[in-house]
């Protein structure tokens, strides 16, 4: 019997047009949607079916519209007899895996996240932060970089996505001397992201002073699964460490490589990502070549999955 693990993706997996087919082709999709919109009191299925790039793109549009399509799939999935033991999310993943959870009601998140958007955006002026993808290099090494780099600046690894895949983030000019520097240190490749503030860094604690003042005002319930929280690589199972760690991951490193791993050592050997793209399947991959790995983002690959997993169970 398959032992199954929803994941969730973050900011960075948009594209124009998504959510519209599982909108279109399937009742409870559309209600996500319905209540997006609602709670929102603006209509975030038009920014996701028909927005351009640039307006998905802002921060505060890319994280309601990225969770309500991934509740979206996630509504079509478990509307065919599909269930998890376990949830995890990568950054603004984490509270469409509490969603799954009844961590957080679907209303609550999504509006939740919009302003955890403007909060982010809000703690570094634009152009004064900056982001970059340092591949070949380990943590240790990056680490160092960073540190020798840092000139009194911050800059700091921030999202730890596989072994030798880690993204930095900090001041620009501090962010850009560690670039250079990773590349000289033996990076194959050292890029800078197109991104509009410098997420999971010491510079977002104002936004998460900001947000903790929010989530504290909100209902949080006992996660019905572990929820394995991106600070900890481990499962949060009780509801005021939820909350604490929603804050906390604001400003501190995305731990995304580990979890994988300790979902893994925990038993989970199917995976399935619902909303858009296929980042975190493709980096599970990469962990182990044994895990079963599913993507859910339209109604096709949910009829396959569904299917699939009937078959096998």
């Amino acid at each position: 019997m398959s032992r199954i693990a929803f994941l969730f993706p973050g900011q960075g997996a948009q594209y124009p047009g998504m959510g519209q087919d599982l909108h279109d082709g399937l009742r409870e999709a559309r209600e996500v949607f319905d209540r997006a919109d609602e709670a929102l009191g603006e209509s975030i299925s038009r920014i996701c079916f028909h927005g351009l790039e640039d307006e998905l793109a802002l921060t505060e549009n890319t994280q309601p519209a990225i969770l309500t399509c991934s509740v979206a799939a996630l509504a079509g999935l478990t509307s065919r007899g599909v269930q998890a033991a376990a949830a995890a999310g990568h950054s603004l993943g984490e509270y469409s895996a509490h969603v799954a959870a009844g961590t957080l009601s679907f209303d609550d998140a999504v509006r939740t996240v919009r302003q955890r958007g403007r909060f982010m955006q809000d703690a570094v002026p634009v152009g004064t932060g900056a982001m970059a993808a340092l591949i070949g290099l380990e943590l240790k090494q990056v680490a160092a970089i960073c540190e020798d780099a840092a000139g009194g600046q911050v800059v700091q690894p921030a999202n730890l996505n596989a072994e030798k895949q880690i993204v930095i983030a900090g001041h620009a000019e501090a962010v850009e001397r560690a670039r250079l520097a990773a590349l000289e240190a033996g990076a194959r490749k050292a890029v800078p992201l197109q991104v509009s503030a410098p997420f999971h860094c010491a510079l977002m604690e104002p936004a998460a002073l900001r947000l903790e003042e929010v989530l504290l005002e909100l209902p949080f319930s006992t996660p019905d699964v572990p929820v394995y929280a991106n600070v900890l690589a481990a499962p949060v199972v009780a509801a005021d460490d939820a909350r604490a760690r929603l804050v906390e991951q604001v400003a501190s490193a995305v731990r995304w490589h580990e979890t994988t791993q300790r979902l893994i050592a925990d038993g989970f050997d199917t995976l399935i990502e619902l909303g858009p793209g296929r980042v975190l399947t493709g980096l599970a991959k990469r962990v182990s070549r044994d895990l079963t790995l599913y993507n859910v983002s339209d109604m096709e690959s949910l009829d396959r999955v569904a299917a699939s997993l009937r078959e096998d169970g």
